[in-house]
């Protein structure tokens, strides 16, 4: 099958290419740049700037199934200006996606699109479901919100819309994890706040396994990307701190601190959401890290 992929050098993106060449399929991906193209039998690239609403549509020629991971990273200090560029990363990708695939002739069935758990307002009793109304006004839960709303209208092009929510990906390179970690290596590591907020996560190796078993089993409609089980930030650093070998002996870290240090974007670190992910065991997806110790187990090996 060909595919096509935006966001292929990202942390998920690389991953889930790596899995759909060793399965067969031709990839397709979409960059910026011209010296990140590639040209072999099966792994092409294509130019696209989505600033100006552009791409080069060969990319889309016998393309059936279309992964839509694009977006600037938030791992990154929230200024006026970036804040705006994580919105339009996303919103403009799939406005010019939505318009070549509304204009040019093409075979694609399935648009599987990244989104993120940051849709969910704080609330430590309540088990997110997917059909859940009462929505997060923080910026990041805007964003995603928009965000779905951009890539719901593909569906109006006879085209079936997934989205994964997914929580913090796990993963031993890359990713967030190794500024969790860092920190605990030295001996500097310390619980934020009172510990007690709630953390959904998910392994990398089962988040692109979920890509690929959305498109396997042509999954339609909003599914959450975590694992089944939810963690404190207390219990996910003392288990960092036993697979490291370090002691945990600094006081807690106060939010306020957090808020100087890192202005807006502190709020990753104290998100308090517990978020279910039995619509996708239901649906049959069997995860390989279930448990918090095993994933950062693996990760950290």
């Amino acid at each position: 099958m060909v595919v096509l992929v935006t966001g292929a050098t990202g942390l998920i993106g690389k991953a889930l290419v790596k899995q759909l060449l060793q399965k067969g399929h031709t990839v397709h991906y979409l960059t910026t740049s011209s010296r990140k193209l590639q040209h072999t039998a099966n792994y092409k690239g294509f130019l696209w700037n989505p600033t100006d609403y552009y791409l080069d549509e060969a990319c889309l020629e016998n393309v059936q199934i279309i992964f839509h991971l694009a977006g600037a990273t938030i791992a990154k200090r929230w200024t006026t200006s970036y804040k705006a560029e994580i919105l339009s990363s996303r919103l403009a990708t799939a406005q010019t996606l939505y318009d070549y695939l509304r204009k040019v002739p093409n075979q694609v069935k399935q648009l599987i699109a990244a989104s993120g758990t940051a849709i969910y307002a704080n609330h430590p009793s309540k088990n997110y479901l997917e059909t859940e109304s009462q929505l997060s006004h923080s910026f990041l839960g805007e964003v995603v919100q928009k965000w779905e709303t951009q890539t719901s209208k593909f569906s109006s092009l006879g085209i079936k819309v997934c989205q994964l929510r997914t929580a913090l990906v796990f993963a031993s390179h890359g990713g967030a994890l190794p500024q969790l970690v860092n920190p605990i290596r030295l001996g500097l590591g310390s619980v934020m706040g009172t510990g007690n907020q709630k953390l959904s996560w998910i392994h990398l190796q089962d988040v692109v396994a979920m890509y690929l078993f959305a498109m396997d089993n042509s999954w339609e409609g909003v599914y959450n990307a975590v694992a089944p089980e939810v963690i404190s930030n207390r219990v996910q650093t003392q288990l960092l701190a036993k697979i490291l070998k370090r002691s945990l002996w600094m006081p807690a870290t106060p939010q306020w601190l957090m808020q100087l240090i890192l202005g807006e974007m502190h709020q990753l670190l104290f998100t308090d959401t517990r978020i279910s992910c039995q619509k996708a065991s239901d649906a049959g997806f069997v995860f390989h890290f279930p448990s918090a110790k095993l994933a950062l187990q693996n990760c950290l090996k």
